[in-house]
C-alpha cells in the first residue's frame, strides 16, 4: 500500500488532505516509515496480540545511557479538560484565556482599522497577518510582561478576505472568484500576499493583569512583498538568476510560513512549508507538461495556482512572477526560476526592524515545518533539525562547519556545514546520510552537480541517499532533561478504512505518533541514533504509551503536529485533525475538536489541557521567562464551513468575536489564576 495517495484520481480527495498541501511528488523507492516498523515486527506477534505487541516490539529499550529515564511524575498538575464538541476555548479549572492580536490587529503605520470581510492590500501590510502558526516571544531586558511576540501566518481563505464583495457566491476555503475576464483585481491578490509571512509586535501585561499590543518602531510586517536576500551554497547559482535578480542573490517575499526556530544568537527563523502550489508552471512539450526537476518534485501545479494570483489584471511585475512558464530568451528575462527562491528558512532580526531577512540554503529546499536547535556548546558545532511535512517525506538534520562562539557567531554560521537525512533502521538504530557531494551516490552522474544543486533538490538527494520516508514529519523537540529529540508524525494514509479490524486497528493510521530517538555516543553531531516510537496516538481501542498503556478519555488524540518541550520538560502536543466542524463523521468524530495536550516524558502520563472552536488546529506554543503566561494559537477556524454554507453567510465559526463577523485565528493568552508556572 506504499503508493495508497497515488491511487486516486484525484489527490485532493485521498483521506486527510488539508488545504495547500503539496502534491503528492515522492515517487522513489525508498522504504516509508511503516514498512520499516513492519519489519521490525513479526507478523503473527501483531495478529496475536493486537496493540500490546506493537507495544512490545515498537516502544522501550531502544534508549539508554543518559537517555534512560527517570520514572518518577508530578510534572502535570492540572486537571484534563475533556473532549469539546463546542464553538469555543477550554482550559483546565483554575486557568484563564484572553484572546490577543487576532488576524487584523493594527499594528504599523497609521494603524488601519480592522474591516471584516473587505481587507485591502495596504491595510493588510500594517495588520497582523491571517492564519497565526508557529511563534516566539523575544522578551525586553529578561521581562515576563513585556516582549516582542513574533508569529507566522501560514496561509490565506480568499473568501473570508473578500467575503463583502463575495457575498452570495458558493466559495469554499479553497475558492477564488475570478472577474469575468478570467482575471483578479490586483488588490485583492495583494491583500492575500500580505497577509501571508510574519508579524513582528510588542505585547505588554498590564495592571489590570491583561496582555495588549504596544505601539512601538520594532512593530513590523514581513510578507510575501518583502524583498530577502539568498545566502549559502545556492546564492547565486543559476538556477536562482530571474528577471528580478539577473545574480541570483535576491528574491521577494516569505509564503506558507509554517513553524519557525529561536537562534542561539537571539534571531527569528521562519519557515517556508506548502509553498509550491502558489506557482504554476505551463511548460509543456507534445502536448505534456514539462517541469524540471526542481519543480516537478515538489510537486508545482501545470494547471493552476493555489490563489491564481499570476492572474492579477494588471499584469504587474510583483504578481507575473508566479507563472513559472519560460517567456524570455534566458532565465534573467521572466521567472521560471522564481519558484527555487521558496522552500527555505528565514532569519531575521525582531529587534532590528531595518535588517532585510535572510534565506539560509544550506538548511536545504523542502516543505520545512520547523527548525529545533540543540543545545549549544562553546566550541562546538550548531546543530538543528528539520521535518518535510508531506506524505512519505523526511527529517533533516544540519551541522555546521563551524563552532559555536557566545557573542561572536551569528546567522552565517548556517552556510556551511553538512545536511543530512534520516534513515530508520528496523533494529531501532538509525542513521545520518550525508547530502554533500560525492556521497551516498550524489555525484555529477547522477545528476548532482554540485552542492547547490543537491540543496536545491533536496527531497532528490535524499531519494538517491537512501533516507526512509515518513509520515508527515512536522514539529520536533529536545527534552532538556535527557536530550532525546521528539518528531510528530502527524497522519499515514496507507490503508483504505474498509481493513480496519480487531487486529489490525492501525490501518489508514488516521491517528499519527510520535518519534524519538537519541543520537549516538550522546553526541548531536553524531552519524548515528537510537529511536522508538513515544505514543501511537488515537483512540482507547487504537493508540498506545511507550510503556504499553492505552490512551483514554483524560487524553485521546489524533494527528500529532505542533511540539514543544518546556524548560521543565513537559511536552506540549497539539493536533491538526484536519478541519473539523461539530457534525464531523468517520474514525476522529469521538476526538471532538483540535487539541493541545501535555505529556511526561518519563512516565508516558499524558493530560489534555485545551481544546478549541470548529474548524481550527491548534498551533504555536510559548511562555514567558517565568512560565507563567503562555502563548497560543488557533488557526483557520471556521474553514470546516462548506461553499453553500458561506453563500448563506454562515461562517462555520464565531470564534473570536462572536459577532456574526467572519473568524479569524488569534492568539491566545493562557495564564493560572494563582499565579503559578503553566502545567505545574
Amino acid at each position: 500500500m506504499k503508493d495508497f495517495e497515488n491511487e486516486y484520481p484525484d489527490w485532493k480527495g485521498a483521506p486527510h488532505y488539508e488545504h495547500g498541501d503539496e502534491r503528492p511528488s515522492n515517487t522513489s523507492a525508498n522504504p516509508n516509515f511503516y514498512e520499516i516498523i513492519e519489519a521490525r515486527l513479526a507478523r503473527r506477534d501483531v495478529l496475536a496480540g493486537g496493540l500490546a505487541s506493537v507495544a512490545a516490539g515498537l516502544f522501550g529499550g531502544a534508549l539508554t545511557g543518559r537517555a534512560a529515564l527517570a520514572q518518577s511524575s508530578g510534572l502535570l498538575g492540572f486537571a484534563p479538560v475533556p473532549v469539546s464538541k463546542d464553538d469555543t476555548v477550554v482550559v483546565p479549572e483554575g486557568y484563564t484565556v484572553q484572546v490577543l492580536a487576532p488576524w487584523g490587529t493594527p499594528i504599523t503605520g497609521d494603524m488601519p482599522e480592522w474591516k471584516p470581510g473587505a481587507v485591502t492590500g495596504a491595510d493588510q501590510a500594517n495588520q497582523v497577518g491571517s492564519h497565526h502558526d508557529g511563534m516566539h516571544f523575544f522578551p525586553i531586558d529578561g521581562s515576563s510582561t513585556d516582549g516582542l511576540l513574533v508569529l507566522n501566518h501560514e496561509y490565506v481563505e480568499p473568501r473570508f478576505f473578500h467575503a463583502a464583495a463575495w457575498a452570495g457566491k458558493a466559495a469554499d476555503s479553497d475558492a477564488v472568484v475570478l472577474s469575468a475576464d478570467g482575471t483578479r483585481p490586483d488588490d485583492e491578490v495583494l491583500a492575500e500576499i500580505n497577509g501571508h509571512g510574519v508579524s513582528i509586535l510588542r505585547i505588554r501585561k498590564g495592571d489590570d493583569g491583561q496582555w495588549a499590543v504596544v505601539a512601538d518602531p520594532r512593530n513590523r510586517r514581513i510578507t510575501g512583498m518583502t524583498e530577502m536576500t539568498l545566502s549559502g551554497p545556492a546564492a547565486g547559482h543559476p538556477l536562482m538568476v530571474t528577471k528580478f535578480s539577473p545574480d541570483g542573490r535576491r528574491t521577494r517575499g516569505t509564503l506558507n510560513n509554517c513553524a519557525h526556530g529561536v537562534t542561539p544568537w537571539n534571531t527569528y527563523l521562519t519557515c517556508e512549508e506548502n509553498w509550491a502550489g502558489y506557482f504554476v508552471n505551463g511548460d509543456k512539450i507534445d502536448q505534456k507538461p514539462d517541469l524540471p526537476r526542481e519543480h516537478a518534485r515538489y510537486g508545482v501545479p501545470t494547471d493552476t495556482s493555489r490563489y491564481g494570483w499570476e492572474k492579477a489584471a494588471s499584469g504587474a511585475d510583483e504578481y507575473v512572477r508566479f507563472n513559472l512558464t519560460a517567456s524570455g530568451a534566458s532565465a534573467a528575462e521572466d521567472y521560471r526560476n522564481e519558484v527555487n527562491g521558496f522552500g527555505w528558512v528565514v532569519e531575521f532580526d525582531p529587534f532590528d526592524p531595518n535588517s532585510t531577512p535572510v534565506k539560509r540554503t544550506h538548511l536545504g529546499r523542502f516543505a520545512h515545518e520547523g527548525v529545533i536547535f540543540a543545545p549549544v556548546v562553546p566550541g562546538k558545532p550548531i546543530v538543528l533539525y528539520s521535518g518535510d511535512d508531506a506524505r512519505f517525506e523526511y527529517i533533516y538534520k544540519f551541522v555546521s562547519a563551524a563552532n559555536y562562539e557566545p557573542g561572536v557567531t551569528d546567522g552565517s554560521i548556517l552556510d556551511e556545514g553538512t545536511l543530512y537525512a534520516a534513515k530508520f533502521n528496523a533494529d531501532g538504530t538509525g542513521e545520518w546520510l550525508a547530502l554533500a557531494p560525492g556521497q551516498n551516490g550524489l555525484t555529477p552522474e547522477n545528476g548532482f552537480a554540485d552542492l547547490a544543486e543537491i540543496l536545491l533538490n533536496t527531497r532528490a538527494a535524499a531519494d538517491t541517499a537512501g533516507a526512509t520516508k515518513m509520515d508527515r514529519p512536522e514539529w520536533g523537540a529536545i527534552d532538556p532533561r535527557t536530550g532525546h529529540v521528539y518528531f510528530t508524525l502527524t497522519n499515514n494514509t496507507r490503508r483504505t478504512q474498509l481493513q480496519v479490524d480487531a487486529v489490525n486497528p492501525r490501518a489508514e493510521n488516521n491517528y499519527g505518533q510520535i518519534v524519538r530517538w537519541v543520537e549516538g555516543s550522546e553526541d548531536y553531531t553524531a552519524t548515528n541514533f537510537q529511536w522508538e516510537l513515544f505514543v501511537l496516538a488515537g483512540t482507547a481501542r487504537q493508540s498506545a504509551t511507550f510503556n504499553g498503556l492505552a490512551l483514554n478519555d483524560d487524553n485521546i488524540f489524533a494527528c500529532p503536529d505542533g511540539l514543544w518541550c518546556d524548560p521543565d520538560g513537559r511536552l506540549w502536543i497539539q493536533t491538526d485533525m484536519g478541519d473539523l466542524g461539530p457534525n464531523q463523521s468517520g474514525p476522529l468524530a469521538p476526538l471532538g475538536m483540535n487539541m493541545m495536550l501535555a505529556a511526561d516524558p518519563a512516565t508516558g502520563e499524558i493530560r489534555r489541557f485545551l481544546t478549541g472552536p470548529w474548524g481550527q488546529e491548534i498551533t504555536g506554543v510559548v511562555t514567558t521567562p517565568d512560565g507563567k503566561t503562555m502563548f497560543v494559537n488557533v488557526q483557520h477556524p471556521g474553514a470546516h464551513a462548506t461553499a453553500e454554507e458561506f453563500a448563506a453567510g454562515s461562517f462555520g465559526s464565531g470564534f473570536p468575536d462572536y459577532d456574526g463577523s467572519v473568524p479569524r485565528s488569534a492568539t491566545l493568552v493562557i495564564s493560572r489564576t494563582d499565579g503559578g508556572v503553566i502545567g505545574a
